[in-house]
């Protein structure tokens, strides 16, 4: 999870859409502006390229019942089925850390260890940080069926798929840092845009003694365009 820059104004049809008694909030317009905010990746376990997205609401509107939520372009959000259905769970309803206005890169520590995702808060009084984190790591982790058991296991395959690059560059780097191929290669695998961007990001910010060059990719705040 990483910060997203959410685009304004609101897209036209929300409001449109608002004043229906039956409107939707997945209009045309709605569609393609979250899908390049969001870099068509899914917001919680940041797969990308999704085949499957869907427009998912951080706060729930309770089955159309709260309208103003329903509409709200702040309230919607790029995700992935899997994602959506496992966060579709009362313990989530509170709210958990909204990415488009809170850094989770500053609030949230994201582990790959022996294959297993960890991810933790940064602080244990942020409710919403270990919300997210509990949400993330269910993501990849999920058993209760046969069908979220495939899908956890397969963005599990897809993140040390994606890790496994990291490391092989971050050798290379050692082994030659001077080299700018290497160097543009590692600055466009930890842009914000890439898949599980997040662990990543992480992995070179808690080894930055082996990576000081490398710290002005991975900031918070840095301008990775």
């Amino acid at each position: 999870m990483v910060k997203i820059e959410r685009s304004f104004p609101p897209p036209v049809s929300l409001k449109e859409q608002s004043e229906k008694k039956d409107g939707s909030y997945t209009g045309f317009d709605v569609i393609q502006r979250l899908r390049a905010d969001f870099h068509n990746k899914c917001y919680i376990c940041e797969l990308k390229g999704l085949q499957d997205p869907q427009v998912e609401h951080l706060l729930p509107h309770k089955n159309g019942k709260d309208k103003q939520r329903k509409f709200d372009w702040e309230n919607l959000f790029w995700v992935c089925g899997h994602c959506n259905g496992v966060k579709n769970q009362k313990k989530y309803e509170k709210g958990i850390l909204d990415c488009c206005k809170e850094d989770p890169e500053k609030a949230m520590i994201f582990r790959l260890q022996e294959n297993v995702v960890s991810v933790c808060a940064v602080s244990s009084k942020d409710a919403r940080a270990q919300l997210a984190a509990q949400l993330v790591e269910e993501v990849f982790q999920v058993q209760n069926t046969g069908m979220r058991v495939y899908k956890s296991e397969m963005r599990l395959r897809e993140l040390q798929k994606e890790m496994n690059v990291l490391y092989t560059k971050l050798k290379a780097y050692k082994e030659k840092p001077e080299s700018k191929l290497i160097q543009r290669t590692l600055k466009a695998l930890l842009k914000k845009e890439t898949a599980f961007a997040g662990f990543k990001r992480c992995y070179v910010r808690e080894h930055f003694a082996e990576f000081l060059e490398l710290w002005e990719y991975v900031t918070s705040g840095a301008d990775n365009q």
